[in-house]
């Protein structure tokens, strides 16, 4: 029974956390930059920390330089933590830079072989599609940033109802067998 408990929780959580991810995208991203902002912090203030505590000790052989990829990391951590609208914004300019560049270099190499070569349509289709979805993200791109926060949250909704589904199906069925072995040792 236990084990039915756990799995029951964990589906009812995976479905609270897609309800979220699909009603609030975009404080998924925000949160998620700001994990990341912690992710940095830690290991650097462990570093400052530690080095603080070897330059309190006289010996010579005990000291080091200073760490300055620990304060790098500490600095960084506290600026992913301080603005991460900034950096969702940077990140996804930067991705919408990169796709429209693909898209043009995949399209003036395609314009460019198809004298020796037969490029098939499709590959032109994709191309487009890629320099449309840079354009896309280039004037909306905190919106573009929210779309994999939706699809996740609708994939954690769909797997916590079929689990739960799967739950009440086998704990039925458990049940029902459970009252067929009463029945016949009677």
């Amino acid at each position: 029974m236990k084990s039915l408990n756990y799995a029951a929780i964990s589906s009812l959580c995976a479905l609270a956390i897609g309800i979220l991810l699909v009603v609030w995208p975009e404080a998924a991203i925000i949160y998620l930059v700001i994990t990341v902002g912690v992710l940095f912090l830690l290991p650097g203030l462990f570093g400052l920390f530690s080095y603080y505590a070897a330059s309190r000790h006289k010996d010579v052989e005990m000291r080091r330089s200073f760490p300055i990829v620990a304060l790098g990391s500490t600095l960084l951590g506290f600026w992913l933590m301080i603005m991460p609208e900034f950096f969702v914004n940077i990140l996804m300019y930067l991705l919408g830079a990169l796709l429209v560049l693909g898209g043009l270099s995949q399209l003036i190499n395609f314009i460019s072989v198809r004298q020796a070569v037969k490029v098939p349509l499709l590959f032109y289709l994709v191309s487009v599609l890629i320099l449309a979805s840079g354009v896309v993200i280039l004037f909306n791109p905190f919106q573009a940033a929210t779309v994999p926060f939706i699809v996740l949250g609708v994939t954690a909704i769909v797997y916590a109802v079929n689990d739960l589904i799967r739950l009440l199906f086998y704990h039925r069925k458990r049940n029902k067998n459970i009252t067929d072995v009463t029945i016949i040792e009677e």
